[in-house]
């Protein structure tokens, strides 16, 4: 196996040279347990643990290794282990805001090429999340694709692929049953040497039996769907990093039913790049689409050219988005303060010292 397969490239290679001078190897995170992880590696699979060093500098969470990242790695003589030194820059990297009062940011998945939102064609199948899937992966720097799972359970699934279009706009939108035979040709044309693939949605949509079809093997667990609600267990417990004979690493992750942003961006207007248009073409620029003459909303909503759940969705993503910007503000702020109260608090302590010692 060499760096290539796993999604070297040159970009990781000049990030990488200053910890090649110093005897370190890169590898790639294919699992975590605690501070400790699975590795991919040129020398074949290893365990990593994080240093201390490492640990005690890590301001953040998101510091951390996730699955996808490349890390800067001290092998052990004679083991088959090493120690994680570093963290390289991320190309991309799909995170949500943490659980919690504070806008921590959780990273997902790193390093992903291709992101599948999988959603299924039964009681789980809802534009609006879709919607909100769509803006967090327009975030992460990855090509999003939706992904209508169960077919074969919709009575109409191409209206329903032409609806999910409409809202997707240059995403792309691919109909598939997991459980059909000709499932994985449908996921050819991604399945590229050294692509990183990474499957995110809800329990019960079908995205281990899916990674199953294209890895040509039951690997990943998978359970059934409750029929009343469509909601199915989280056979998937864990992220995962896994290749395929293709050459292409695919990601497997637990289910989510809900995403929040963690940064100010511009995902929401990227996802309803359709209302940002319409808005652009309102005669005053401050217009809030209430009551001002000329608005253009108010009257793409009067003639059925914007459909009202859309327009509500993009402003309820807004309002979220610009709160995440506020409070990243707010914690930017506070951690400043603290940086300044500190440093202060350092030169008060080395004026009082010279100051005994000048009086001795």
């Amino acid at each position: 196996m060499t760096l290539t397969h796993l999604g070297w490239n040159d970009a990781f290679a000049a990030s990488f040279a200053r910890f090649s001078a110093h005897g370190l190897v890169p590898a790639r995170v294919a699992c975590e347990h605690k501070h400790a992880y699975q590795l991919y590696s040129s020398a074949g699979p290893l365990e990593g643990t994080l240093t201390g060093r490492f640990l005690h500098e890590a301001r953040t969470r998101a510091d951390l290794p996730a699955v996808g990242d490349w890390v800067a790695v001290r092998l052990r003589p004679g083991e088959t282990a090493g120690d994680i030194h570093a963290v390289l820059p991320r190309r991309s990297k799909f995170s949500r805001r943490a659980a919690g009062p504070r806008p921590d940011e959780q990273i997902v998945a790193a390093n992903v090429d291709v992101v599948f939102l999988v959603t299924a064609l039964d009681a789980n199948y809802n534009p609006r999340r879709i919607e909100r899937f769509l803006a967090v992966a327009w975030e992460s720097g990855a090509q999003p694709v939706v992904v209508l799972n169960k077919c074969d359970l919709h009575g109409a699934p191409e209206a329903a692929r032409a609806e999910v279009a409409g809202i997707a706009l240059s995403a792309p939108v691919i109909v598939v049953s997991a459980l059909h035979p000709d499932c994985r040709e449908t996921f050819a044309p991604y399945l590229r040497p050294g692509h990183t693939l990474a499957f995110l949605g809800s329990s019960g949509v079908g995205k281990s039996t899916l990674i199953n079809a294209i890895l040509g093997q039951p690997q990943q667990s998978t359970g059934p769907t409750r029929i009343d609600d469509a909601r199915g267990r989280h056979t998937t417990t864990r992220r995962e990093l896994l290749l395929t004979d293709s050459g292409a690493l695919v990601m497997d992750t637990p289910g989510m039913r809900e995403l929040q942003f963690h940064e100010e961006g511009t995902a929401v207007d990227e996802t309803f790049q359709d209302v940002f248009e319409l808005a652009s073409a309102c005669r005053f620029g401050n217009c809030s689409h209430r009551d001002e003459p000329g608005c253009a909303i108010r009257l793409a909503l009067e003639e059925g050219r914007l459909d009202p759940k859309r327009w509500s969705s993009y402003q309820k993503l807004a309002r979220e988005e610009a709160y995440v910007a506020r409070k990243s503000d707010e914690a930017a702020a506070r951690k400043e303060k603290a940086i300044w109260k500190k440093t202060n608090s350092g030169q008060r302590a080395q004026r009082a010292w010279a100051h005994r010692n000048h009086l001795e």
